[in-house]
């Protein structure tokens, strides 16, 4: 995901994709314990994908309250 992409979500959107994120990190975690993962690097992405959301969430919620 890019941040451009990210910034132009609602914060609604950004919130579901961040729950979908998580579900992937989990199902990834779980393939890893059991030795079926295949695509090792995919961990990396995912995390660093739920790290670039969470930062744009807050940084939506801030401009938020600095408006109010």
């Amino acid at each position: 995901m890019d941040a451009k992409e990210l910034r132009d979500k609602t914060p609604d959107q950004l919130r579901e994709d961040l729950v979908n994120l998580k579900k992937e990190a989990f199902n990834l975690r779980f393939q890893q314990a059991t030795g079926q993962i295949e695509n090792t690097a995919r961990m990396r992405k995912v995390r660093r994908d739920v790290a670039r959301v969470n930062t744009i969430l807050n940084e939506k919620a801030a401009a938020a309250a600095a408006e109010a």
